[in-house]
């Protein structure tokens, strides 16, 4: 794939034209205000159909998993399209995070991470009670496993419990914190350690519960103030003594293997980085290219000075660079595959800290002008540092790109 189709190229002026028409007149009291980004992005689902799409193919999978079928093969006629289908899923983040970045992280946490975590680990009955609400954004799902003092080291560091009850339930105690959509989630993926004599605690199971909003014992905090991202909200949880019956352990099995499941997760989140990279550069460009046009200094635009022509055309680069990596994503979706662990990090890491160069030189281009919020690459500017941070600080993936080169 060396370029967009004409249908992709179709899809994004549709979605772009919603995005000026429903996003753009709000942005400041999204960013700024009390708004959350949950009826925008129902609206945007339910404008293009994403929910029931969502629904058809819950549908299809709930009907195959009941029948006892097996997942459809991997052959050439099975896997055509997907290609395509990964390009609709892309192209609406990139557009989203022309202006609005944070509505992505929120969109995908619940939809993306916690909605993929029941249905990938779930049992039937629990997709049923609580799959399809998250995939079609009916309800607002979080994923927690961050705690306060964990960092890198999530499962390390982890101090939350789970103790058996004598009943066949649990009783769940623990922080977490830096959670997406914390404050108003309705349904809570929450990672914990099981309490079991006579066993270190670095290794004790991981268990995965899943929660809902109103359990007694179950707080969660106002949003957090923060750099950037200000239109996905961020909390806290605070669990004490939060019953969890047996039918709320994920694949209500204490077996389900949740470090590899994170391990997944954790590849889904990097390699769609690239996607908001895209959108973040794309903008801070075509900003600075029409400033440079016509910010007029010692008598003409300053488009016309080399230091400014070199900060251009590395933005050029950078988004150039960055596309390809999205469409090697689309072209592995074609062939039925995914991007590895090492390779989705390498994905991320080349796309945070381009995207963060970018945005800083945007901010260099409008000199003065770009250091105040009226100008939105300051804001756009805020945005993109969190994408060295979250799914994995810069470090983390130079750590898992080296792992795997050392031990081929």
């Amino acid at each position: 794939m060396i370029e967009w189709s004409e249908q992709h190229q179709m899809i994004r002026d549709t979605v772009r034209r919603f995005v000026e028409a429903e996003i753009v007149p709000n942005l400041e009291e999204l960013e700024h205000g009390d708004t959350p980004p949950y009826d925008v992005l129902r609206k945007l689902f339910s404008t293009f159909g994403m929910d029931e799409m969502a629904r058809s193919r819950f549908e299809k999978q709930i009907a195959r998993e009941k029948s006892g079928a097996a997942a459809p093969a991997q052959s050439q006629e099975a896997v055509a399209g997907r290609g395509d289908a990964a390009a609709m899923q892309i192209i609406p983040i990139i557009e989203l995070c022309r202006f609005c970045p944070g509505m992505v992280t929120a969109m995908g946490v619940s939809m993306g991470l916690t909605g993929s975590a029941v249905m990938s680990k779930g049992t039937i009955a629990q997709k049923e009670r609580w799959g399809l609400d998250l995939l079609t954004m009916n309800k607002i799902g979080s994923w927690a496993i961050t705690e306060p003092g964990s960092g890198s080291d999530a499962f390390g560091s982890m101090k939350s419990t789970a103790r058996r009850d004598g009943q066949g339930g649990y009783i769940l105690n623990g922080a977490k914190t830096f959670i997406t959509n914390g404050p108003y989630a309705d349904i809570i993926v929450f990672i914990c350690k099981l309490e079991e004599d006579g066993v270190e605690a670095k290794d004790r199971k991981i268990l995965t519960f899943v929660l809902e909003k109103g359990m007694e014992g179950l707080t969660q905090s106002k949003p957090m103030r923060k750099m950037g991202l200000h239109s996905s909200p961020t909390g806290e949880l605070f669990l004490q003594d939060v019953h969890a019956t047996a039918d709320r352990l994920l694949g209500e099995t204490e077996d389900v293997p949740a470090r590899s499941g994170a391990k997944q997760t954790f590849s889904m989140e990097r390699t769609g980085v690239a996607s908001m990279a895209l959108g973040i550069v794309e903008r801070c460009l075509e900003l600075s290219l029409a400033y440079s046009k016509e910010r007029i200094q010692f008598g003409k635009p300053i488009g016309e000075f080399q230091l400014i022509q070199d900060k251009l055309a590395r933005m050029e680069v950078a988004r150039m660079n960055i596309q390809n990596l999205v469409f090697r994503q689309i072209e592995l979706a074609e062939v039925g595959r995914g991007p590895s662990l090492a390779e989705a990090s390498a994905m991320k890491l080349y796309s945070a800290r381009a995207a963060m160069e970018v945005a800083l030189e945007a901010v260099q281009i409008f000199g003065g002008n770009g250091y105040m919020a009226e100008y939105q690459v300051e804001q756009l500017c805020r945005d993109a540092k969190v994408l060295q941070i979250y799914a994995g600080t810069d470090e983390i993936q130079i750590s898992a790109i080296a792992r795997e080169l050392l031990s081929n």
